[in-house]
């Protein structure tokens, strides 16, 4: 068993270097759906989190942040409350696409006979 141990480091995705960048394209060729299931969780003291994937080179193993947008309980309930108003229609009353009688069409009308 080896007594060498390698250097360890966290790295944001954007600040990889050459050398790192070139072995996570050779671990994940497919990019984002290769690495999806290697992604983990990471709490720090301070209560935040981010998301990371291992990445190993020849002197370094590097967890390589991953930005990853996950829904908030928050923003789930103030869309659910229709304050976040992008979702909403002119009217502010629902989504756009809430009456679907609009879709209809006089084909409809002729199947049903």
């Amino acid at each position: 068993m080896s007594t060498t141990t390698k250097r360890r480091a966290v790295i944001s995705y954007e600040n990889m270097s050459e050398e790192l960048a070139a072995a996570f394209a050779e671990k994940y060729p497919k990019g984002y759906a290769d690495y999806f299931p290697d992604l983990v969780k990471y709490d720090k003291p301070t209560g935040d989190s981010f998301y990371a994937v291992t990445v190993e080179i020849t002197d370094a193993i590097y967890l390589v942040k991953i930005k990853v947008k996950t829904d908030d309980a928050e923003d789930i309930e103030r869309w659910l409350d229709g304050e976040d108003g992008e979702d909403t229609d002119s009217e502010g009353d629902g989504l756009p696409d809430d009456n679907i009688s609009q879709y209809s069409s006089d084909d409809d009308a002729a199947d049903a006979e």
